[in-house]
């Protein structure tokens, strides 16, 4: 991609319209001319190194971080987001869900979805509030993130799981035109992991959804058009299968992960990552040299392997990421 996208026609058919958006912050360019077009309803999975931008993006889309320069279109080009803050941003509805779950926990499944719901806030209509239709679209909601036999457990006895699935449903509740999720399965089990993406595919069916993870099977089970961020651009667009095939004319660093993990050996993905958080792109080169190296020290030498990004760590640590 040049950069640019084409003009009118593609900003009239697009639901949210990224154009040449650049971010610096003390002379580091966290977002490098940035364009990205995603259509009404569809659903797009973005990956990415740490530092490619694209917890960035989601903040500049959400008002919370200005750009330097670029377009950031909303609705077929009819709002400009640079415009409004985050609350209007949020009215306008784009709806953001963070890695860490967020829920009242000391609040039923259902009175958390109900506080979130998009409805009149105003002091009259509290004090007047009768459930009118409010209880069929909690039921509904409720369906839909497969939590309707928890609806008067407290948020806070649900597992990490549920609560994900519970604050999925709080930002469905608000009716948004578009939602930002990011790392939905980041500490989750297989199992839930499989749940999330059925879930996410079925929102998916009445909502426009950008979903940023780091999980490359859950990406694959998504089936849906992936975007590969690098150093704040778009560096490649397609599905899973075609941006792994285009990695061998990309791997400067191929080379060099391959002598240096000629005397490790390689670990992938499992429960053990998962359950603590993690989030690497496919294997872990371990390293035997480095079995007493810190895991914090911001020196820690990372390599590239496979369309990867992933750090030489001691295997004691295999699963976690230096920060």
């Amino acid at each position: 991609m040049d950069g640019t996208l084409d003009s009118s026609a593609t900003v009239t058919r697009s639901l949210l319209y990224l154009d040449g958006v650049t971010v610096s912050f003390d002379g580091f360019r966290a977002l490098n001319d940035l364009s990205l077009e995603l259509a009404p309803g569809e659903m797009r999975a973005i990956i990415g190194p740490n530092g490619a931008g694209k917890t960035t993006m989601m903040d500049v889309i959400t008002g919370k971080t200005r750009p330097d320069v670029g377009d950031v279109l909303f609705d077929q080009g009819s709002i400009d987001l640079t415009t409004k803050d985050e609350a209007a941003i949020a009215q306008l509805g784009i709806g953001r869900k963070f890695q860490k779950p967020t829920v009242f926990d000391n609040h039923t499944v259902e009175d958390n979805l109900l506080l979130a719901l998009k409805a009149d806030r105003t002091v009259r209509r509290n004090l007047f509030w009768r459930p009118n239709g409010d209880a069929r679209r909690i039921g509904e909601t409720l369906d839909t993130i497969g939590l309707a036999a928890h609806r008067r457990r407290f948020a806070g006895s649900l597992s990490h799981g549920q609560k994900q699935w519970l604050e999925i449903g709080m930002l469905i509740a608000q009716d948004p035109k578009l939602l930002l999720v990011d790392e939905p399965v980041a500490g989750m089990t297989d199992a839930e992991s499989m749940t999330t993406a059925e879930l996410l595919k079925d929102i998916a069916k009445g909502h426009t959804v950008i979903v940023v993870e780091h999980d490359m099977e859950f990406v694959r089970r998504l089936g849906v058009k992936v975007t590969v961020l690098h150093e704040g651009s778009v560096l490649a667009e397609g599905s899973i299968d075609e941006v792994s095939a285009r990695a061998p004319a990309r791997r400067q660093g191929h080379g060099a992960a391959r002598r240096l993990g000629a005397g490790g050996r390689f670990h992938r993905r499992g429960e053990r990552e998962r359950a603590r958080g993690g989030g690497l792109f496919g294997p872990v080169i371990v390293i035997p040299e480095f079995a007493n190296a810190n895991i914090r020290d911001p020196g820690a030498r990372y390599v590239e392997e496979n369309w990867c990004w992933v750090p030489a760590l001691c295997a004691q640590a295999c699963a976690l990421r230096p920060e």
